[in-house]
């Protein structure tokens, strides 16, 4: 029965993952809301957890989300120092765990700095991407051992399925951004393709030639060749032209 129950429960999860990805309008809003989700999972009534997101690119570290700005803040205060749990989580990609900042020696100054803002214990679990790309989970506590046994196994857990998600959402952007770009390049081709076709029309000359003509006036008045074109193409009076692209 108790397998029947996490399997049940990571079931559900993973379903809630897959309807945000799918809601989110980008990356950013589906990782913000990751934010805020993993903060509510494990929070209880006066004793929140706090979480950001960091990621990587070209050794450069930022938050891109969190559950709320004082846990951006102390993402930010490691940024500061150069390196910290999240960092190194994210970079090394293995589960940076602090149980009490009191105790903590590898970075002492970093450790200071938090524990004056009342952050007893850390956890920073990185996700499992593709390429380049590295980011880490990071909870915040205000009690010591708050990440212990299977909190700790939860917050793993959790991450591991959130890695696929956001792989999912990874993929989502980047079709996005190509089917937008091939609309766009498509709707510019229609346009001077049209643009041609005017030219040739008037000039009683051939495909090749139409477009020389086309270039050489780009060229004479220093304006981009679709810029020629659409204004060849509104000069006859009928609209814009349009291609038809679903993406």
């Amino acid at each position: 029965m108790a397998r029947e129950s996490t399997a049940k429960t990571e079931t559900s999860i993973t379903e809630h993952l897959n309807k945000m990805v799918l809601a989110s309008s980008d990356v950013e809003d589906f990782l913000h809301e990751l934010a805020r989700v993993s903060a509510r999972s494990l929070s209880v009534p006066g004793d929140e957890v706090l979480c950001g997101i960091t990621l990587l690119r070209h050794r450069k570290a930022a938050t891109v989300a969190s559950s709320s700005p004082e846990a951006q803040a102390m993402d930010e205060i490691q940024y500061d120092f150069g390196d910290g749990p999240c960092m190194t989580a994210s970079r090394e990609q293995v589960t940076v765990h602090i149980t009490d900042l009191e105790d903590h020696e590898r970075w002492p100054q970093y450790a200071r700095t938090v524990l004056g803002h009342g952050v007893r214990s850390i956890l920073a679990i990185p996700f499992r991407l593709e390429g380049e790309t590295r980011a880490a989970l990071n909870l915040y506590s205000h009690r010591r051992d708050r990440f212990e046994g299977k909190v700790l196994e939860l917050a793993e857990d959790f991450v591991s399925q959130t890695s696929m998600a956001l792989r999912l959402a990874v993929r989502f952007a980047h079709y996005s951004d190509t089917a937008a770009n091939l609309k766009a390049t498509l709707e510019t081709r229609t346009v001077i393709d049209v643009a041609v076709g005017v030219i040739m029309a008037q000039n009683r000359c051939s495909q090749e030639e139409a477009f020389e003509l086309l270039k050489a006036a780009s060229s004479t008045r220093n304006i981009k060749l679709h810029s020629v074109a659409t204004a060849i193409v509104d000069s006859l009076g009928q609209g814009s032209a349009k291609t038809h692209y679903e993406g």
